[in-house]
């Protein structure tokens, strides 16, 4: 496991920032490549044909190799919603069809099904969340009860994000090609945070926004789109991902032949000049620290906060339900006003329902976790 990554961030060392689930520091890295970026759009002379694709061909094969996945099946979309929205544009469904989705799923894997299925006469189906964590044989149980028979598509994240609860996606994956479902995955909360065997898992679209785990840009994520689907429609019809775009001087023979790959789904503006080199430089660390290393810790440091936070009165998922990354910390009733009041003291989470929800990383130190601790034993006391 490398040591405390704490010097490759700007966070001053009175700063616990344990809130990586709504979006990560920037890395200085990145904050170097977006600096360079800006200055060469105060110098557009200088910016060429070739750099409308230079960083965008690069982040392919490094998210590929990141990811697990050929980087031929990843496009450049500007948000996790339009991945989604993607996914629902090509994926059928048939009169009266039903939609597959957990109890408070994060919204943008919600509302796109919502549309579709109002589009066809069917419904949202809801599985509602089990008293024991155990989302996965909640959902295998609908998918053979009588509501299953009315599912067409099942789009699903690989955890909670409200606290981090697991959802085993290749078992689930595994049953809806028995029965001839696609499936969608929300990956924003465990791409680049906790192991995914995409190969395994097997989904028709997996979607991503960069900013949180992935230590990108808020405006860019990833949407790695099954080779069956590689034939599909794109959200826009825009000039970059068409065949022959990288050649300037003939933009005015309009091809309809796309770039090939996944690049037929790519956002407009896909170029993205300030996004995409810190997406890269945030792909990069990825790379050098693996995933599974990034996990490990996460978990280690998890492990060590709910050791104490139980003694405050707080309850977790059972380990076998959690992901590695990231938790909630239960309680009856969180106190009114707890996060402001953590902030207050330089601590940084998120409140979502009745959980804190924590989500370190190897920026993260002992000191942290004290304060942490520290913080929240002395808010609850004031409240």
């Amino acid at each position: 496991m490398p040591d405390n990554q704490r010097h490759l961030f700007d966070i001053p060392e009175d700063v616990a920032y344990f809130n990586c689930a709504t979006t990560s520091p920037l890395p200085n890295a990145g904050a170097q490549a977006a600096a360079a970026a800006l200055q060469a759009k105060a110098h557009p002379w200088t910016i060429t044909p070739a750099d409308f694709f230079a960083v965008l061909e690069r982040i392919r094969p490094l998210a590929g190799e990141v990811f697990g996945v050929d980087g031929e099946r990843i496009a450049l979309v500007p948000a996790a919603s339009y991945g989604l929205a993607i996914a629902a544009r090509n994926l059928p469904l048939a009169p009266g069809g039903c939609v597959l989705v957990l109890e408070d799923q994060f919204p943008s894997n919600v509302y796109c099904w919502r549309k579709k299925v109002r589009a066809v006469g069917g419904e949202v189906l809801t599985v509602a969340r089990p008293a024991d964590d155990d989302w996965t044989t909640a959902v295998l149980e609908t998918l053979n009860g009588p509501a299953g028979e009315r599912v067409g598509i099942v789009a699903l994240p690989p955890c909670h994000w409200t606290d981090g609860t697991v959802v085993d996606l290749v078992r689930i994956g595994a049953s809806c090609r028995d029965r001839g479902l696609p499936l969608v995955v929300d990956a924003t909360q465990a791409l680049g945070a906790m192991p995914l065997d995409l190969a395994a898992l097997d989904a028709d679209f997996v979607i991503s926004a960069s900013h949180k785990w992935c230590f990108g840009a808020y405006g860019m994520g990833f949407c790695i789109v099954h080779p069956r689907w590689l034939a599909g429609e794109p959200l826009e019809e825009n000039w970059l991902n068409r065949k022959g775009s990288d050649d300037f001087s003939g933009l005015t023979r309009y091809a309809d032949a796309y770039r090939g790959g996944a690049r037929t789904f790519d956002t407009g503006g896909v170029s993205a000049f300030f996004q995409l080199p810190v997406v890269e430089e945030g792909l990069r660390l990825l790379k050098a620290w693996g995933v599974a290393t990034v996990a490990a810790h996460n978990a280690a440091m998890l492990q060590t906060i709910l050791d104490t936070a139980t003694a405050l009165g707080f309850s977790a998922p059972p380990p076998a339900a959690r992901a590695p990354h990231m938790t909630g910390l239960r309680s009856r009733q969180v106190p009114q006003g707890l996060a402001k009041a953590l902030a207050a003291r330089k601590v940084y989470v998120s409140v979502r329902g009745t959980s804190i929800r924590i989500a370190p990383h190897l920026y993260n130190t002992p000191a942290d976790v004290a304060r942490l601790l520290t913080a929240l034993e002395e808010s609850l006391a004031e409240a």
